[in-house]
């Protein structure tokens, strides 16, 4: 960083010979705006907005001007705030490729909070009035947000605290233990085999006796069972029924949230099935509903919604924004249980809320910790419970070298992570290569014949129709991507896998005219929704097959146990799938995953992406890449600026 202000003279004349005509950037911009406008650190809209801003608050400091732009651009890439303290070493560049920005001018850190804190469209700490378009966090605080930001982030925050500061719920304790030891076996008697404290009953246990439970953990490690299960425990105490809702953030995702509980709640005893009865998930927005002719939420603070306990799964894909209004429209007696990965990228839209959830310091509540104990279901020895958040740490989907390579990832531990690439484990394919740009690639004889084979499985069961073997053969190899394009990106994967299959006569096949014979609904295309479609009940994201039936060609999909059968000519928004990205790739599993690993010099390679893009594999991950790129990306946890952590901490 620079210790004075950079005039726009001398920023102007670090840009000769650039085409400023370019869309990219804007024309109008000078000074510290144009610089970060041209390096690609912000983009022609930013600009416009901080100048527009700056025309109505008569604000001239280009420091401030700047500083607008970049809280702007942070809620583009998640972050609710920017911190104006540290951006000069965390911000990166638009897209996939690399910024410089250690040679930008950025103002010295101490001046630019003085002058954002001196300016009149920012309001400074949490008891100055509102109207000006950004706040401080306080005096002395380098985190400047957008206000509507700061306002949700706060009503999280005031939410929560309200629901743990209220009296608790007060279950039937006697047959609360009873239920405990009836679902999850009796803590005399180790249920956990040898494997210590049972996470599972102790998160049942905290959601009977907490307004909020955040149910935390990786791929595989039971949080679905355990949701079943602590159902069945609230819909056995006395009183009537709860009335129950199951959602998240995607159609996909609620889907899979329904057909997993049904599977799990179809394993619990038949008075427990009973009582639960048939349980359906929706997408939260659907939860919400929307107010006739208008873009509001129907369900808020005038206008609860009915269900006494609200489960969400996936949280970590919940925005900052979704949350704020998630919990307005909870009850204030209603249970809350935020189910998902802390670990895992977080939503597409700004916050990470279940990671600052997972992770926030707070003080241990003595009714629950004496309760917990009480119940066999937290130990004398283990450290008490804190802000209702449990995380479930036995593996059960995956083991071995798979395992410990996500451990090593999740803890940042790089050196460990090249140790077990590199052990020469069945489970566990680490290709070394910095070749992928070339035409054809060196090394990559494993992964094409892994994809020959799926597609050769897959396209022959789907001729003969049998549609069960056409499924599993479409989860059985998937290839993964950070990048959407460029050499490393899907369009480019696909397009190469599209000619492996051509040369070993799978995909389309072609009559001696070279047309299709079944045209693009050929059986064994793998199909990818890409649009929500809920009169079919398929959601962004969803994938299937095409297989020939006794009825004509068919667009097959997966629904726990069951599929869906679709006639081609009803879907609208699907395309091939031979690879996909690993944003795309969250809750699904594969048997066998190969991820192609962006350079380490792009922005898009993080430790949540590599942990995501390995986790979703249940017996074997190949990793093509280099050894510098896993080590940037297991050093390189996502940057999303927020301060809701530390909020909740206080």
């Amino acid at each position: 960083m620079t210790s004075s202000p950079v005039t726009g003279a001398e920023v102007a004349a670090d840009l000769r010979g650039t085409d400023l005509h370019d869309a990219r950037f804007a024309r109008s911009a000078t000074g510290l705006l144009q610089a970060f406008n041209v390096s690609g650190v912000l983009t022609a809209a930013d600009v416009h907005v901080a100048a527009r801003l700056a025309r109505l608050g008569g604000e001239t400091d280009e420091r401030v001007l700047l500083a607008v732009a970049l809280a702007v651009r942070g809620i583009r890439h998640g972050s609710v705030c920017v911190d104006l303290t540290a951006i000069g070493q965390t911000v990166l560049g638009e897209g996939d490729e690399l910024v410089d920005v250690s040679a930008l001018p950025w103002p010295e850190p101490g001046a630019w909070r003085a002058a954002c804190e001196a300016s009149p469209l920012v309001a400074v700490g949490a008891e100055a009035p509102g109207g000006p378009p950004l706040r401080l966090a306080g005096p002395g605080s380098g985190l400047l947000y957008l206000d509507r930001y700061w306002r949700q982030e706060e009503q999280v925050r005031i939410e929560l605290r309200d629901r743990a500061a209220a009296a608790p719920p007060e279950p039937d304790l006697d047959r609360l233990r009873a239920g405990l030891t009836r679902l999850f076996g009796d803590p005399a008697g180790d249920p956990t085999g040898g494997q210590g404290t049972d996470r599972q009953r102790l998160a049942a246990a905290v959601s009977a006796l907490r307004r909020v439970t955040v149910l935390a953990g990786g791929p595989g490690t039971g949080k679905t069972t355990t949701v079943a299960r602590l159902l069945a425990l609230l819909a056995d105490q006395p009183g009537a029924a709860p009335r129950i809702a199951l959602a998240a953030p995607t159609g996909k995702a609620a889907a899979r949230l329904a057909e997993a509980v049904r599977e799990h709640t179809g394993e619990l005893p038949a008075a427990d099935r009973a009582r639960l009865g048939e349980l359906t998930a929706s997408t939260l927005h659907r939860l919400l509903g929307r107010k006739p002719g208008s873009s509001r939420f129907a369900h808020d603070r005038h206008n609860r919604l009915s269900f006494d306990v609200i489960v969400v799964d996936e949280s970590s894909m919940v925005s900052l924004t979704m949350m704020a209004r998630l919990l307005e429209a909870v009850r204030p007696d209603a249970r809350l249980v935020l189910v998902g990965d802390p670990d895992q990228l977080a939503s597409v839209e700004a916050g990470a809320v279940l990671g600052d959830l997972a992770r926030a310091e707070g003080t241990p509540e003595s009714t629950l910790d004496i309760r917990l104990r009480s119940l066999g279901a937290l130990p004398p020895a283990d450290p008490a419970i804190v802000n209702g958040v449990v995380t479930l740490d036995r593996t059960f989907r995956f083991g071995g070298a798979i395992a410990a390579l996500a451990r090593a990832v999740r803890t940042g531990d790089a050196d460990a992570a090249i140790a077990h690439l590199r052990a020469g484990s069945g489970d566990l394919l680490f290709v070394e290569t910095d070749t992928l740009e070339s035409r054809d690639p060196a090394g990559l004889d494993g992964l094409r014949a892994d994809v020959v084979d799926a597609s050769r499985a897959l396209t022959g069961a789907a001729r003969t129709g049998d549609v069960v073997t056409a499924l599993d053969a479409l989860d059985a190899h998937r290839l993964l991507c950070g990048h959407r394009r460029g050499p490393y990106g899907v369009t480019r994967w696909s397009a190469e896998i599209e000619a492996w299959l051509a040369d070993a006569g799978q995909g389309a096949t072609v009559d001696a005219t070279g047309r299709a014979d079944d045209g693009e609904w050929y059986p064994g295309r793998p199909l990818l929704v890409t649009a929500n479609d809920y009169d079919l009940g398929l959601y962004n994201g969803d994938t299937g097959v095409v297989v020939r039936t006794g009825t004509g060609v068919r667009a097959v999909f997966g629904r726990g146990g069951a599929h869906q059968e679709v006639a081609p000519a009803r879907l609208a928004g699907v395309q091939s799938v031979h690879a996909m990205t690993v944003h795309r790739s969250q809750g699904s599993q594969f048997s066998r995953v190969t991820v192609v690993l962006p350079p380490a010099e792009s922005p898009l390679l993080t430790r949540e992406l590599l942990y995501t893009a390995i986790t979703r594999a249940r017996s074997m991950v190949r990793l093509i890449g280099t050894e510098q790129a896993v080590r940037v990306a297991v050093g390189r946890p996502v940057s999303r600026a927020s301060g809701l952590r530390d909020r909740l901490a206080r």
